[in-house]
Protein backbone atom coordinates (compact mmCIF):
# COMPACT_ATOMS: atom_id res chain seq x y z
CA UNK A 1 0.00 0.00 0.00
CA UNK A 2 1.07 3.39 -1.17
CA UNK A 3 0.23 7.05 -0.59
CA UNK A 4 0.33 8.82 -4.08
CA UNK A 5 0.59 12.57 -4.19
CA UNK A 6 -0.22 15.13 -7.27
CA UNK A 7 1.01 18.55 -6.81
CA UNK A 8 -0.59 21.51 -9.47
CA UNK A 9 -0.03 18.64 -11.98
CA UNK A 10 -0.84 20.46 -15.24
CA UNK A 11 -0.49 19.09 -19.19
CA UNK A 12 -0.45 21.68 -22.13
CA UNK A 13 -0.72 21.64 -25.82
CA UNK A 14 0.47 24.51 -27.30
CA UNK A 15 -1.60 27.25 -25.89
CA UNK A 16 -4.60 24.59 -24.77
CA UNK A 17 -4.92 23.95 -21.12
CA UNK A 18 -6.15 19.70 -21.06
CA UNK A 19 -5.31 19.62 -17.07
CA UNK A 20 -4.67 22.43 -15.21
CA UNK A 21 -3.32 22.43 -11.76
CA UNK A 22 -4.80 18.92 -10.37
CA UNK A 23 -3.00 18.91 -6.68
CA UNK A 24 -4.66 15.15 -4.85
CA UNK A 25 -3.48 13.80 -1.39
CA UNK A 26 -4.70 9.41 -2.19
CA UNK A 27 -4.22 7.68 1.33
CA UNK A 28 -2.75 4.09 1.11
CA UNK A 29 -5.52 2.05 0.59
CA UNK A 30 -7.87 4.71 -0.35
CA UNK A 31 -9.82 3.88 -3.87
CA UNK A 32 -10.04 7.45 -5.42
CA UNK A 33 -12.24 8.04 -8.76
CA UNK A 34 -11.88 10.62 -11.28
CA UNK A 35 -15.13 11.85 -12.98
CA UNK A 36 -16.95 13.78 -15.74
CA UNK A 37 -17.80 14.34 -18.95
CA UNK A 38 -15.47 13.24 -21.56
CA UNK A 39 -12.73 15.88 -22.43
CA UNK A 40 -12.78 17.01 -18.81
CA UNK A 41 -9.07 15.94 -18.20
CA UNK A 42 -9.17 12.97 -15.97
CA UNK A 43 -8.09 10.55 -18.66
CA UNK A 44 -4.73 12.53 -19.43
CA UNK A 45 -4.17 13.29 -15.50
CA UNK A 46 -4.28 9.11 -15.14
CA UNK A 47 -1.77 8.70 -18.20
CA UNK A 48 0.80 11.55 -16.56
CA UNK A 49 0.70 8.87 -13.25
CA UNK A 50 1.06 6.27 -15.62
CA UNK A 51 4.49 7.86 -17.13
CA UNK A 52 2.45 7.41 -20.54
CA UNK A 53 1.96 11.54 -21.07
CA UNK A 54 4.50 13.73 -19.38
CA UNK A 55 3.37 16.10 -17.41
CA UNK A 56 3.63 19.70 -18.26
CA UNK A 57 4.03 21.19 -14.79
CA UNK A 58 3.74 20.13 -11.50
CA UNK A 59 4.73 16.78 -9.48
CA UNK A 60 3.69 13.08 -8.65
CA UNK A 61 4.98 11.84 -5.50
CA UNK A 62 4.86 8.11 -4.57
CA UNK A 63 5.47 7.76 -0.72
CA UNK A 64 6.91 11.38 -0.38
CA UNK A 65 9.69 10.28 -3.92
CA UNK A 66 8.69 11.92 -6.86
CA UNK A 67 8.64 9.47 -10.27
CA UNK A 68 7.77 12.45 -12.48
CA UNK A 69 10.93 11.03 -14.40
CA UNK A 70 10.81 7.60 -13.92
CA UNK A 71 9.92 5.36 -17.26
CA UNK A 72 6.53 3.54 -16.61
CA UNK A 73 7.96 0.34 -15.92
CA UNK A 74 9.83 1.37 -12.68
CA UNK A 75 6.92 3.58 -11.60
CA UNK A 76 5.38 0.03 -10.04
CA UNK A 77 2.23 0.12 -10.94
CA UNK A 78 -0.55 -1.80 -11.57
CA UNK A 79 -2.73 -0.91 -14.67
CA UNK A 80 -6.40 -2.30 -16.65
CA UNK A 81 -7.46 -0.78 -19.25
CA UNK A 82 -10.54 -0.63 -21.26
CA UNK A 83 -9.72 -3.15 -23.80
CA UNK A 84 -8.58 -5.67 -20.88
CA UNK A 85 -5.35 -6.39 -23.02
CA UNK A 86 -5.16 -9.85 -22.50
CA UNK A 87 -2.94 -11.93 -24.62
CA UNK A 88 -4.89 -14.16 -26.92
CA UNK A 89 -2.76 -16.86 -27.58
CA UNK A 90 -2.17 -17.21 -23.64
CA UNK A 91 -4.28 -19.23 -21.37
CA UNK A 92 -6.00 -17.15 -17.99
CA UNK A 93 -3.01 -18.60 -15.76
CA UNK A 94 -0.04 -17.78 -18.73
CA UNK A 95 -1.91 -14.25 -18.97
CA UNK A 96 -1.66 -13.06 -15.08
CA UNK A 97 1.42 -14.85 -14.85
CA UNK A 98 3.06 -12.62 -17.50
CA UNK A 99 4.41 -9.60 -15.19
CA UNK A 100 5.69 -11.85 -12.80
CA UNK A 101 8.13 -13.39 -15.56
CA UNK A 102 8.86 -10.05 -17.18
CA UNK A 103 10.36 -9.60 -13.39
CA UNK A 104 12.04 -12.99 -13.17
CA UNK A 105 10.25 -14.52 -10.27
CA UNK A 106 10.66 -17.83 -9.69
CA UNK A 107 8.82 -20.47 -10.83
CA UNK A 108 7.38 -21.92 -7.48
CA UNK A 109 6.96 -18.50 -6.03
CA UNK A 110 5.06 -17.43 -9.61
CA UNK A 111 2.69 -20.39 -9.22
CA UNK A 112 1.99 -20.03 -5.77
CA UNK A 113 1.22 -16.08 -6.25
CA UNK A 114 -1.49 -17.28 -9.70
CA UNK A 115 -2.85 -19.79 -7.83
CA UNK A 116 -3.62 -17.05 -5.13
CA UNK A 117 -4.51 -14.34 -7.46
CA UNK A 118 -6.94 -17.13 -9.45
CA UNK A 119 -8.81 -17.76 -6.25
CA UNK A 120 -8.96 -14.22 -5.67
CA UNK A 121 -10.92 -13.28 -8.94
CA UNK A 122 -12.71 -16.08 -8.76
CA UNK A 123 -11.01 -17.53 -11.74
CA UNK A 124 -9.82 -21.37 -10.68
CA UNK A 125 -12.25 -23.18 -13.21
CA UNK A 126 -10.75 -21.38 -15.79
CA UNK A 127 -7.27 -20.85 -15.17
CA UNK A 128 -6.32 -23.22 -18.80
CA UNK A 129 -9.28 -21.42 -21.24
CA UNK A 130 -8.09 -18.83 -23.80
CA UNK A 131 -9.49 -15.33 -23.28
CA UNK A 132 -11.87 -15.70 -26.47
CA UNK A 133 -13.59 -18.53 -24.99
CA UNK A 134 -14.15 -15.94 -21.81
CA UNK A 135 -17.42 -13.47 -21.11
CA UNK A 136 -16.33 -10.11 -20.89
CA UNK A 137 -16.81 -10.04 -17.17
CA UNK A 138 -14.96 -12.52 -16.57
CA UNK A 139 -11.75 -11.11 -19.26
CA UNK A 140 -12.31 -8.09 -17.02
CA UNK A 141 -11.32 -10.11 -13.88
CA UNK A 142 -8.34 -11.63 -15.73
CA UNK A 143 -7.09 -8.36 -16.82
CA UNK A 144 -7.46 -7.15 -12.63
CA UNK A 145 -5.98 -10.73 -11.72
CA UNK A 146 -2.78 -10.02 -13.54
CA UNK A 147 -2.30 -6.32 -12.73
CA UNK A 148 -2.87 -7.37 -8.80
CA UNK A 149 -0.66 -10.20 -9.37
CA UNK A 150 2.94 -8.11 -9.49
CA UNK A 151 2.04 -6.33 -5.82
CA UNK A 152 1.98 -3.02 -7.55
CA UNK A 153 2.05 0.38 -5.43
CA UNK A 154 -0.97 1.51 -7.01
CA UNK A 155 -3.71 0.24 -9.01
CA UNK A 156 -4.75 2.84 -12.01
CA UNK A 157 -8.40 1.74 -13.66
CA UNK A 158 -9.17 3.20 -16.91
CA UNK A 159 -13.44 2.99 -17.61
CA UNK A 160 -12.77 -0.76 -15.96
CA UNK A 161 -16.59 -1.29 -16.94
CA UNK A 162 -17.12 0.66 -20.42
CA UNK A 163 -17.19 -2.22 -22.73
CA UNK A 164 -19.81 -4.45 -20.09
CA UNK A 165 -23.29 -4.77 -20.71
CA UNK A 166 -25.37 -2.93 -18.12
CA UNK A 167 -26.08 -6.42 -16.76
CA UNK A 168 -22.82 -7.14 -15.83
CA UNK A 169 -21.10 -3.32 -15.00
CA UNK A 170 -22.91 -3.68 -11.43
CA UNK A 171 -21.26 -7.40 -10.99
CA UNK A 172 -18.11 -6.77 -12.48
CA UNK A 173 -17.71 -3.32 -10.45
CA UNK A 174 -18.53 -4.92 -7.13
CA UNK A 175 -15.71 -7.68 -7.81
CA UNK A 176 -12.88 -4.62 -8.37
CA UNK A 177 -14.23 -3.02 -5.24
CA UNK A 178 -14.03 -6.19 -3.30
CA UNK A 179 -10.61 -6.88 -4.57
CA UNK A 180 -9.22 -3.84 -4.15
CA UNK A 181 -10.43 -3.97 -0.27
CA UNK A 182 -8.95 -7.64 -0.18
CA UNK A 183 -6.23 -6.52 -1.32
CA UNK A 184 -5.40 -3.25 0.05
CA UNK A 185 -4.37 -1.26 -2.50
CA UNK A 186 -3.86 2.43 -3.29
CA UNK A 187 -6.43 2.92 -6.40
CA UNK A 188 -7.39 5.53 -9.24
CA UNK A 189 -10.35 4.57 -11.26
CA UNK A 190 -11.43 6.55 -14.27
CA UNK A 191 -15.08 6.91 -15.36
CA UNK A 192 -17.38 9.06 -17.05
CA UNK A 193 -20.52 6.75 -15.48
CA UNK A 194 -21.88 8.62 -11.86
CA UNK A 195 -23.12 5.95 -11.32
CA UNK A 196 -20.01 3.04 -11.14
CA UNK A 197 -18.37 6.22 -9.74
CA UNK A 198 -21.12 6.67 -6.92
CA UNK A 199 -20.92 2.92 -6.27
CA UNK A 200 -17.23 2.27 -6.00
CA UNK A 201 -15.37 4.96 -4.03
CA UNK A 202 -14.12 6.09 -1.19
CA UNK A 203 -14.08 9.70 -2.52
CA UNK A 204 -14.97 11.46 -5.28
CA UNK A 205 -12.93 14.18 -7.59
CA UNK A 206 -15.07 15.63 -10.25
CA UNK A 207 -13.48 17.70 -12.76
CA UNK A 208 -14.39 20.20 -15.68
CA UNK A 209 -12.27 21.88 -18.23
CA UNK A 210 -9.51 20.34 -16.95
CA UNK A 211 -9.84 21.38 -13.34
CA UNK A 212 -10.84 19.56 -10.31
CA UNK A 213 -15.18 21.14 -9.37
CA UNK A 214 -15.42 18.70 -6.04
CA UNK A 215 -13.26 16.36 -4.03
CA UNK A 216 -15.37 14.41 -1.15
CA UNK A 217 -17.34 11.96 -0.40
CA UNK A 218 -20.81 10.53 -2.19
CA UNK A 219 -22.16 12.47 0.35
CA UNK A 220 -20.95 15.40 0.18
CA UNK A 221 -20.99 16.12 -3.53
CA UNK A 222 -24.74 14.99 -3.77
CA UNK A 223 -25.74 16.91 -0.58
CA UNK A 224 -23.23 19.70 -0.75
CA UNK A 225 -22.50 20.65 -4.48
CA UNK A 226 -19.65 22.83 -4.75
CA UNK A 227 -20.71 24.37 -8.15
CA UNK A 228 -23.80 23.84 -10.07
CA UNK A 229 -21.98 21.92 -12.17
CA UNK A 230 -21.62 19.20 -9.59
CA UNK A 231 -25.08 19.61 -8.83
CA UNK A 232 -26.15 18.88 -12.38
CA UNK A 233 -23.93 15.90 -12.73
CA UNK A 234 -24.28 14.21 -9.36
CA UNK A 235 -27.46 12.48 -9.47
CA UNK A 236 -30.13 14.65 -11.40
CA UNK A 237 -30.85 18.05 -10.76
CA UNK A 238 -33.50 20.68 -11.99
CA UNK A 239 -31.27 23.76 -12.93
CA UNK A 240 -33.21 26.83 -12.52
CA UNK A 241 -31.06 30.36 -13.72
CA UNK A 242 -32.52 33.19 -12.49
CA UNK A 243 -33.05 36.11 -10.43
CA UNK A 244 -33.07 36.19 -6.24
CA UNK A 245 -35.06 38.99 -4.95
CA UNK A 246 -37.19 39.09 -1.75
CA UNK A 247 -36.68 35.26 -0.72
CA UNK A 248 -38.18 34.34 -4.28
CA UNK A 249 -36.19 32.90 -7.49
CA UNK A 250 -37.82 34.65 -11.15
CA UNK A 251 -37.07 31.88 -13.65
CA UNK A 252 -38.37 33.06 -16.94
CA UNK A 253 -41.94 33.73 -16.47
CA UNK A 254 -42.09 31.30 -13.34
CA UNK A 255 -41.73 32.25 -9.38
CA UNK A 256 -40.50 30.11 -7.18
CA UNK A 257 -40.88 31.04 -3.34
CA UNK A 258 -37.61 30.20 -1.54
CA UNK A 259 -37.33 27.68 1.78
CA UNK A 260 -34.96 29.31 3.21
CA UNK A 261 -33.20 32.48 3.71
CA UNK A 262 -30.35 33.70 1.57
CA UNK A 263 -28.50 36.63 1.37
CA UNK A 264 -27.73 39.02 -1.35
CA UNK A 265 -30.21 39.67 -4.58
CA UNK A 266 -29.33 39.41 -8.42
CA UNK A 267 -28.25 36.48 -10.52
CA UNK A 268 -28.39 33.00 -9.42
CA UNK A 269 -29.04 29.05 -9.69
CA UNK A 270 -31.32 27.80 -8.30
CA UNK A 271 -30.84 23.40 -7.81
CA UNK A 272 -33.44 21.46 -6.86
CA UNK A 273 -33.08 17.37 -7.05
CA UNK A 274 -36.53 15.69 -8.04
CA UNK A 275 -36.85 13.36 -5.19
CA UNK A 276 -36.74 15.86 -3.20
CA UNK A 277 -40.13 17.33 -4.55
CA UNK A 278 -43.41 16.83 -3.83
CA UNK A 279 -46.96 17.74 -5.38
CA UNK A 280 -49.03 19.32 -3.55
CA UNK A 281 -52.85 20.50 -4.45
CA UNK A 282 -53.17 23.58 -6.75
CA UNK A 283 -53.49 27.01 -4.41
CA UNK A 284 -51.12 25.29 -1.99
CA UNK A 285 -48.95 28.24 -0.39
CA UNK A 286 -45.71 29.33 1.77
CA UNK A 287 -42.13 28.82 1.51
CA UNK A 288 -40.71 26.63 -0.34
CA UNK A 289 -43.37 26.25 -3.23
CA UNK A 290 -44.06 27.09 -7.02
CA UNK A 291 -47.23 27.06 -8.98
CA UNK A 292 -47.29 24.57 -11.75
CA UNK A 293 -49.15 21.89 -14.01
CA UNK A 294 -48.60 18.54 -15.08
CA UNK A 295 -47.40 18.05 -18.72
CA UNK A 296 -45.96 14.51 -18.37
CA UNK A 297 -47.04 11.58 -16.07
CA UNK A 298 -45.03 8.18 -15.93
CA UNK A 299 -45.55 5.27 -13.83
CA UNK A 300 -42.37 3.25 -13.36
CA UNK A 301 -43.16 1.06 -10.48
CA UNK A 302 -42.22 2.16 -7.25
CA UNK A 303 -41.52 5.72 -8.47
CA UNK A 304 -43.86 8.22 -10.26
CA UNK A 305 -42.15 10.86 -12.76
CA UNK A 306 -43.93 14.39 -13.07
CA UNK A 307 -42.60 16.69 -15.67
CA UNK A 308 -44.25 19.92 -14.15
CA UNK A 309 -44.24 23.21 -16.00
CA UNK A 310 -43.89 26.62 -14.17
CA UNK A 311 -43.62 28.58 -16.85
CA UNK A 312 -43.35 28.73 -20.66
CA UNK A 313 -39.86 27.43 -21.16
CA UNK A 314 -39.49 26.57 -17.00
CA UNK A 315 -40.16 22.95 -16.55
CA UNK A 316 -39.27 20.87 -13.60
CA UNK A 317 -39.35 16.75 -13.13
CA UNK A 318 -40.80 15.63 -9.95
CA UNK A 319 -40.03 11.89 -8.95
CA UNK A 320 -42.19 10.76 -6.23
CA UNK A 321 -40.31 7.68 -4.53
CA UNK A 322 -42.84 7.13 -1.61
CA UNK A 323 -44.47 4.27 -4.03
CA UNK A 324 -48.12 5.11 -2.50
CA UNK A 325 -51.30 3.63 -4.11
CA UNK A 326 -52.68 6.47 -5.76
CA UNK A 327 -53.48 7.27 -8.68
CA UNK A 328 -51.16 8.86 -11.25
CA UNK A 329 -51.72 12.46 -11.66
CA UNK A 330 -53.34 13.48 -15.43
CA UNK A 331 -51.50 15.51 -17.76
CA UNK A 332 -52.68 19.11 -17.09
CA UNK A 333 -53.76 19.04 -13.95
CA UNK A 334 -52.42 21.80 -11.95
CA UNK A 335 -50.23 21.11 -8.85
CA UNK A 336 -48.05 23.23 -6.58
CA UNK A 337 -44.47 21.83 -6.30
CA UNK A 338 -43.04 21.63 -2.15
CA UNK A 339 -39.77 21.39 -1.13
CA UNK A 340 -37.94 21.95 2.30
CA UNK A 341 -34.41 23.82 3.41
CA UNK A 342 -32.89 20.61 3.00
CA UNK A 343 -33.69 20.30 -1.04
CA UNK A 344 -32.37 23.53 -2.21
CA UNK A 345 -29.26 24.53 -3.24
CA UNK A 346 -28.36 28.28 -4.18
CA UNK A 347 -25.55 29.63 -6.50
CA UNK A 348 -24.62 33.24 -6.95
CA UNK A 349 -23.28 34.98 -10.55
CA UNK A 350 -19.67 33.32 -9.88
CA UNK A 351 -21.54 29.58 -9.13
CA UNK A 352 -20.24 29.52 -5.79
CA UNK A 353 -22.64 28.45 -2.99
CA UNK A 354 -25.04 30.93 -1.03
CA UNK A 355 -25.15 29.94 2.47
CA UNK A 356 -28.50 29.30 4.02
CA UNK A 357 -28.68 32.54 6.72
CA UNK A 358 -31.05 29.75 8.76
CA UNK A 359 -33.17 26.34 9.52
CA UNK A 360 -36.84 26.80 7.26
CA UNK A 361 -38.88 25.44 9.68
CA UNK A 362 -40.98 23.33 7.04
CA UNK A 363 -37.87 21.70 6.65
CA UNK A 364 -39.73 18.78 8.79
CA UNK A 365 -42.75 19.26 7.50
CA UNK A 366 -44.73 15.81 5.43
CA UNK A 367 -45.58 16.61 2.47
CA UNK A 368 -48.09 14.31 0.32
CA UNK A 369 -48.76 13.47 -2.82
CA UNK A 370 -52.27 15.12 -4.49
Amino acid sequence: MSRLQLDRLGKSYGTSVVVDSVSLDIAQGEMVVLLGPSGCGKTTTLRMIAGFVAASSGDIRLDGSSILNLPPYKRDLGLVFQSYALFPHLSVARNVAFGLEMRGVARAAREARVAEMLRLARLEALAERLPKQLSGGQQQRVALARALAIEPRVLLLDEPLSNLDAALRGEVGRDIRLLQRESGLTTIMVTHDQDEAMAMADRLVVMKDGRVQQTGTQEDLYERPATPFVAGFIGRSNMLPGTLTNGMVVAGDATLRLAGQFAGTGACTLALRPERLSLAPAGTDGPGTAPGIVELASYLGPVREYLVRLGQDVRVLVRDTTARPTPLLAAGEAVTIQWDTGAERLFDAADAPMPCLQDDPTEARITHHV
